[in-house]
């Protein structure tokens, strides 16, 4: 072995990106110390995004004041890169479910406007590319407080800005974009969206994703009508038709919002933390590629980590062995998608207690064995 890259995603709830390829090369270097090591912390544009490019970029945290979902001042946290000039921000972090408590959930007054403000702050640092991941959220403001964050005035029938929440849209009457902020004009905006759904209708942003924030079948058609006159008001005044892009529902129809006002590319997370973190340069001249995840499943094919960590190795024809907390029922799927071999770290039967303390360790170990297995076979040739 000469050349060994190692680019796992976190394990959800366990260890970062970061720390599994540490664990990993950890336990490759007992059996092959004179390999080069290529750690590569990876992530798919979910949960964990923006620490595993900090990791990878040797970048920095920014720690903002900004307004939460429910409208209250919270500290949201975005990544930045060594140099300044790349940003990327999880809007979970500032609009995300996770910081309403259950019962306050409710998408009619949840507002995006924290994720603009993170924006902003990383254009005063000077960022001229955010890579901006989408999952997780607690709105359906259709992208509205994100909007306004940016400087989009969205007006009342009598003048005044539009008050925060999904519902609001229904007061909309105008949208005036002279004031939006002219730093936009010379960014580029990747998003992270790995759902196709359009922003109305049975499988639009409301009805789809509005249960899991709180509404109720009343709170789902209000805000469909809602949605599909603030749809009306950004046609009139763009041109741009958002009511049946592919994605514009994502993030409660944050995609719509920044198809309507911003220039910016809706794409498969994997893809985008692929090219940030140029991994198919990096992946030059390796023998083997490991990557892992917390479970591995038939879920797994579509747009997880390890597959697109494996479909770019065998544009290089490198043989991919995925690690996992799990290997599911169904997993075998993952073989007809570019991954050769696939092992659990699990020893034994342990409880979950045990999996979430040990699990480094028994990462580590499990890197050890398939290590020692691979000099086995090389021996043998």
């Amino acid at each position: 072995m000469k050349k060994i890259v190692i680019a796992p995603d976190s394990f959800k709830e366990s260890f970062s990106a970061r720390q599994a390829a540490v664990a990993i090369e950890t336990g490759f270097k007992r059996i092959f110390p004179e390999a080069i090591y290529e750690k590569i912390p990876m992530a798919d544009g979910g949960e964990g995004t923006v620490q595993s490019l900090v990791d990878a970029w040797n970048g920095t945290l920014q720690h903002v004041e900004v307004v939460g979902p429910l409208g209250h001042k919270i500290t949201a946290s975005y990544g930045l890169s060594g140099d300044s000039n790349v940003a990327v921000i999880e809007m979970a972090a500032a609009s995300g479910l996770h910081l309403v408590p259950r019962e306050k959930r409710n998408p009619l007054y949840t507002t995006s406007y924290g994720t603009g403000q993170l924006i902003v702050d990383a254009l005063e640092k000077g960022a001229q590319h955010i890579i901006l991941g989408i999952g997780g959220s607690a709105t359906n403001d259709g992208g509205a407080g994100l909007a306004q964050a940016l400087g989009v005035q969205l007006k009342t029938r009598e003048g005044e800005a539009i008050a925060y929440g999904g519902s609001a849209l229904s007061t909309l009457h105008e949208i005036d974009l002279s004031i939006i902020d002219p730093r936009l004009q010379d960014v580029t905006i990747e998003v992270a969206c790995d759902v196709d759904n359009p922003l109305l209708g049975p499988e639009g942003a409301a009805a789809i994703y509005g249960p899991q924030k709180g509404a109720t079948d009343e709170m789902i058609e209000t805000l469909d009508q809602c949605l599909a006159h603030y749809a009306t008001i950004i046609y009139e005044t763009t041109g741009k038709d958002v009511r049946q892009r592919a994605g514009a529902g994502a993030a409660g129809g944050l995609g719509a919002g920044l198809l309507a006002f911003l220039d910016v590319r809706l794409e498969r997370g994997i893809n985008l933390i692929l090219a940030a973190t140029k991994f198919s340069e990096r992946m030059k001249g390796a023998d083997l590629v490991i990557t892992g995840e917390g479970r591995l499943d038939r879920q797994t094919v579509f747009g997880k980590t390890p597959i697109g960590v494996a479909t770019a190795a065998k544009l290089e024809s490198i043989p991919v062995i995925a690690i996992a907390g799990q290997l599911a029922p169904g997993h075998d799927v993952i073989f007809e998608h570019g991954i050769d071999a696939a092992f659990s770290i699990v020893p034994s039967v342990i409880s979950l207690d045990d999996a979430f303390e040990n699990g480094l360790l028994y990462l580590e170990q499990t890197a050890t064995n398939i290590a020692r297995t691979l000099k086995l076979r090389k021996c043998l040739q």
